[in-house]
């Protein structure tokens, strides 16, 4: 299973990352922003499942999970964001956009398991 992990912090990128190895997922590419993860993934077709923050630089978290749901070939694909933000709000703002789970940073490796597991 391929993962794309993108956030604008190279920190949390390595905490999700660690966490998800200890899970067992190896294969997993990161980005900085929006923008980076849009080219990795028109490039990498074959990425499963998206992990992404909200608020990056050059294109937010929900600007590319709305681009990402625009495309045929990634509308089943699961997105799980990971975020600060953490107002009712904003969480119904993203599931609207099409991301299936939302975790509110800061995070326990736990909770990744347990939303990860839930839209596998």
């Amino acid at each position: 299973m391929k993962f794309l992990v993108v956030d604008d912090s190279s920190t949390m990128r390595r905490i999700i990352k660690n966490t998800l190895g200890r899970l067992g997922y190896k294969d997993i590419l990161e980005a900085e922003d929006g923008a980076a993860a849009w080219d990795i993934m028109e490039k990498n077709p074959e990425i499963d499942v998206l992990v992404t923050d909200w608020n990056m630089p050059e294109m937010n978290g929900l600007e590319l999970v709305k681009k990402v749901r625009s495309k045929e070939m990634f509308e089943d694909m699961p997105i799980i964001m990971v975020t600060t933000e953490g107002g009712k709000a904003e969480v119904i703002t993203a599931l609207k956009a099409g991301v299936n789970n939302y975790i509110i940073k800061p995070f326990t490796p736990q909770v990744l398991k347990e939303k990860l597991e839930a839209v596998l």
